[in-house]
């Protein structure tokens, strides 16, 4: 299965490219699916194809495009881990949800898309998938080891959230966790599962911390998540 490129249009002019997976069917729900820090590569391509398999329409915009357009780097050179973390810190994060919003509106006008949109996202996009849950018209997300939660678990909850929670996570403090967790705990839209042992980006194949076992139950985890939320 492979995708293709579509233009989304961004509610303050301009544009971007999204990458979009159809399923075999032909129509299911939409997953707006949010990169990390390294643009909207093979990793992230190879994930939005299997949204695809899984049955939703599937589209992962590139939210660097306001920095610099069609970014794809990898996590295998120093020189690349630099930029990429360059982009991190020169990212706009609320122009960023703005064009997250753009994206479930246009994946929600895709032919055969049924209306439902959810979101999933990894590391930054983890941190966007808990803001898409509270700024915007998503209806479920999930956040694969999300970055600086605590800046954001004060917002309501617009949307029922999912949380992968890695405990080693080298980029997410345990005095981080525990305040995401004392925060959204009780929350009847919150659902947080934590991974003993494991390091940021574990479900990321072909990365240092890639554990397939816990890759694979976190997966479960979302399928049935959405299945639940969005159909």
């Amino acid at each position: 299965m492979s995708g293709k490129e579509i233009t989304i249009q961004a509610s303050d002019g301009g544009s971007f490219m999204g990458y979009l997976a159809m399923p075999e069917s032909g129509t299911g729900p939409g997953v707006v699916v949010i990169q990390e820090i390294f643009g909207v590569n093979q990793v992230m391509r190879e994930i939005t194809d299997s949204w695809a398999a899984a049955g939703y329409v599937a589209l992962c915009p590139d939210i660097f495009w306001r920095q610099e357009p069609g970014i794809q780097l990898t996590d295998q050179t120093e020189a690349e881990w630099a930029r990429a973390f360059e982009l991190f810190n020169g990212f706009d994060l609320d122009k960023g949800v703005d064009d997250l919003e753009a994206t479930a509106q246009a994946l929600r006008g895709v032919e055969g898309c049924t209306g439902k949109v959810g979101s999933v996202g990894f590391c930054l996009g983890g941190r966007l998938a808990f803001l898409t849950a509270t700024r915007t018209s998503i209806d479920a997300a999930v956040g694969y080891y999300g970055v600086m939660l605590p800046d954001h678990t004060g917002e309501d909850l617009k949307a029922p959230v999912l949380l992968h929670i890695p405990t080693e996570d080298e980029f997410v403090p345990k005095d981080q966790q525990a305040a995401v967790h004392a925060a959204l705990d009780g929350n009847p839209k919150a659902t947080l599962y934590d991974y003993e042992g494991q390091d940021h980006a574990f479900a990321r194949v072909g990365g240092k911390h890639y554990d397939k076992a816990s890759a694979d139950l976190a997966l479960q985890r979302s399928l049935d998540f959405f299945k639940n939320t969005i159909g």
